[in-house]
């Protein structure tokens, strides 16, 4: 049936898991801070911490999991690293996953906030 649609396309087998697998790192608030952080500007552990509102080890860790996956890269300045966003490629996907969320708040009837059903 899909395969009569004439533009019908399918990812292929390693596109999907690395998507997954993209999306599994991304699933945690703190990279997702550390993240939106590097992509306005290089930073330092210490001000990623700050602003992630973390430990420095913790982010570090995450930092570490984040330019495995070549989301982000580090440059190396005397006895400091500076990290950077590897790419604009993940913006778009952070920018819409943050206005989706801003989106589903603001429509979350008040009365459900307060009482689950």
């Amino acid at each position: 049936m899909h395969a009569s649609l004439p533009d019908f396309d399918m990812p292929t087998e390693e596109q999907v898991h690395l998507a997954a697998e993209s999306f599994r790192l991304l699933a945690d608030p703190t990279r997702i801070k550390v993240l939106w952080a590097l992509l306005q500007g290089e930073s330092s552990v210490a001000c990623l911490a700050e602003l992630a509102g973390a430990a420095p080890t913790a982010v570090s860790q995450h930092l570490a999991k984040l330019r495995l996956a070549g989301l982000v890269k580090g440059r190396r300045e005397g006895t400091f690293v500076y990290y950077s966003a590897a790419d604009n490629h993940v913006r778009g996907l952070l920018a819409q996953a943050l206005h989706h969320a801003d989106h589903l708040d603001r429509d979350l009837p008040s009365e459900h906030a307060h009482h689950p059903s």
